[in-house]
């Protein structure tokens, strides 16, 4: 990884400039030319490195979404990880090492539409699909530093909530789908996909960071190219009363990319909060969260670790239909 490579991956995950001309500016920063800039951060989309530049919306806030789950042969898992890959509405589509094998992430403009995908895969897999909704987040970000890490940002547990968007903001989100593009004048091209200003878009996402709408824009980074090549979901049982305090806990450690605490799926599924570990090999990974076990004391409860095996799909997270309804 050269220099620039490394501060465009690592110092630009957040806070992304909204001006006409970001990508202008991240070159005075670097000291280097625009189009080094943009040609650099192409290549490294096209390598692999970077999904996308875009927004990470807060949990919840746009359409509906949940975490599902399949126990899929090992004679169909092929079979079954296309079909779930090739529906729009689902983002990511993991196998992980347990009796429920296949984990996607499903997102849609609203319950109705998510439910009726789910039932969708069901129905053509001729396979129960667990449905796990976020009850409560308490810290959900993925932003990968490749140097020092920086200060967790401290954030009270908190449910879902749907953010009220007006047809304009709906035809934003769906233009950031795919994110910024590499071009001068990236914001321009997003008004013109939204049929807005370009002045109204800047404003528009200044003002979604402020409230909480968008909780980072900037470089969105593939983890697995990037380094942290073993990743691992651990799980408990633990009393709802007390997920909060051990979801807080869990927030604040090192290590811990995501916690949040999800319906349980009684009987086959009774694990309600959840952690996220990415690490540079399996060992570490599985130290940390044995290490984590013990210091929090959640040893003491039902728990499993669920290793990634295989990706199947990653891409950003989409509201399918939401382009199509943007304009009613």
């Amino acid at each position: 990884m050269t220099p620039l490579e490394f501060r465009l991956l690592n110092d630009f995950q957040r806070r992304f400039p909204l001006v006409p001309q970001p990508y202008a500016v991240l070159a005075e920063t670097l000291g280097v030319s625009e189009q080094d800039v943009i040609a650099t951060l192409a290549r490294l989309q096209a390598d692999g490195a970077v999904s996308r530049i875009g927004a990470v919306f807060r949990p919840g806030a746009i359409g509906a979404s949940t975490l599902a789950a399949m126990a899929v042969p090992a004679e169909r898992l092929a079979e079954v990880a296309r079909l779930v890959s090739s529906c729009r509405e689902v983002n990511h589509n993991y196998e992980r090492e347990h009796h429920y094998n296949v984990w996607f992430v499903a997102a849609a403009l609203d319950e109705q539409r998510l439910n009726a995908t789910l039932q969708g895969i069901a129905g053509t897999a001729g396979i129960e699909v667990l449905s796990l909704p976020l009850v409560e987040e308490y810290h959900i970000d993925l932003g990968f530093p490749l140097g020092e890490r920086g200060t967790r940002e401290a954030r009270e547990p908190r449910a879902p909530e749907r953010a009220v968007l007006d047809p304009a903001g709906r035809r934003l989100v769906a233009a950031l789908e795919y994110g910024l593009p590499f071009i001068s004048r990236p914001y321009a091209a997003l008004a013109a996909r939204a049929g807005c200003e370009e002045r109204a878009v800047i404003e528009r996402l200044a003002a979604w960071q402020t409230e909480g709408l968008v909780r980072r824009l900037g470089v969105i980074v593939r983890h697995h190219e990037l380094g942290y090549r073993a990743n691992a979901m651990a799980v408990w049982d633990v009393p709802d009363a007390f997920a909060p305090r051990f979801g807080r806990a869990l927030a604040a450690s090192d290590g811990v990319t995501l916690a949040y605490r999800r319906e349980r799926h009684l009987p086959q599924w009774p694990y309600n909060l959840y952690c996220m570990v990415h690490g540079v090999d399996r060992d570490r990974v599985a130290t940390r969260i044995e290490a984590l076990g013990r210091a929090l004391g959640l040893d003491r409860f039902p728990h499993a670790v669920l290793f990634s095996r295989t990706r199947f799909k990653q891409t950003g997270a989409t509201v399918a239909s939401l382009a199509e309804a943007a304009h009613g």
